[in-house]
């Protein structure tokens, strides 16, 4: 697998990163056995880049990472990470203050049994919190050597702005949710700031194996969220069999075309992907293969037009 630069960092990572949500419980049970075992094929597949976050079930998701990557030799790994999220009683909110991303810090590399994180992102904007602050709180812990690159994810162009020293950037986007195209994506080219964009295959919706009659477990999200019921669930699910059969005649399945549509944005240099089987992550590894031109881009575009936008969750919903 062809290594990129991640944006004006010096790292150089994997295009499909291994991402690890999935495992921290937001997503329904998890069988950890199975998810090392994902993990460690990933990584027989030629992925470096790994992505995980302490609020991903607060140490749960890191901790399995951490156990999946032991033994197997972390020279040329990239582990990222992510902070600035707390559980408030039974509420998860946004807390970037410096007090707490260095104790999410030394929590996350306690989990991962690191002596280092490669990337910390600040995983949501904190209004509460001047960005300044918590740039200069990351920017200590570089100085410590507790991390070595700063970024930030779901921020808009304005809070990029007032976020100083910031290298990389991980956004939501995938072919239901394209909102980043219009200023976030520009900005981060004239910036040379890192993208790693989260959902490719817009939580599910896209990997081929929704249908109308698809229901989720209680303590999945996706069960209470309104992109995955009613109207609108139908709606783009039409689109969705539009999609699978332009793909079909591409050779390739729905999930390679998102993917792959996803990495033909030249801002974008790696798409992470939370694949719970073997099976499902080699299908987006595949979509490496997948060279969309510019009127294959087009015709996605017009089978999108009817699409209805597909926002995913915050925080704010996720406890």
């Amino acid at each position: 697998m062809e290594m990129v630069r991640l944006g004006r960092t010096e790292l150089r990572v994997s295009p499909i990163c291994y991402g690890t949500w999935q495992f921290g419980g937001d997503w329904g049970q998890v069988d950890e056995a199975a998810a090392i075992d994902s993990i460690r094929h990933a990584r027989d597949r030629g992925i470096t880049f790994f992505d995980t976050a302490q609020g991903y079930g607060f140490g749960v998701a890191e901790r399995i990472l951490g156990r999946a990557l032991r033994g197997g030799g972390l020279e040329d790994v990239v582990v990222a990470s992510k902070g600035g999220l707390r559980m408030d009683g039974d509420r998860l909110i946004r807390d970037a203050s410096p007090e707490w991303l260095r104790r999410g810090v030394e929590a996350s590399l306690d989990a991962l049994g690191l002596d280092h994180i490669d990337l910390y992102q600040l995983h949501w904007p904190d209004s509460r919190t001047p960005p300044g602050e918590s740039a200069a709180a990351l920017h200590e812990m570089v100085e410590e050597g507790l991390i070595r690159h700063v970024g930030v994810s779901n921020f808009d162009v304005a809070r990029l702005r007032m976020f100083p020293g910031v290298e990389t950037l991980q956004p939501p986007y995938n072919l239901f949710r394209r909102d980043i195209e219009a200023d976030v994506l520009p900005y981060a080219a004239e910036q040379d700031l890192g993208v790693l964009a989260y959902g490719p295959l817009a939580h599910g919706l896209l990997g081929g194996g929704f249908d109308e009659h698809t229901t989720f477990p209680a303590d999945d999200w996706r069960a209470s969220s309104p992109d995955f019921t009613g109207q609108t669930l139908r709606r783009n699910l039409g689109v969705v069999e539009e999609l699978r059969t332009f793909a079909e005649r591409r050779g390739a399945s729905i999930g390679q075309l998102a993917v792959a549509w996803v990495l033909a944005n030249p801002v974008v240099q790696v798409a992470i992907v939370g694949a719970r089987s073997p099976k499902h992550l080699d299908d987006s590894i595949s979509a490496l293969d997948l060279s969309l031109n510019h009127d294959d881009l087009a015709e996605i575009d017009r089978i999108m037009a009817p699409a209805v936008p597909v926002q995913g969750p915050a925080p704010e919903g996720m406890g």
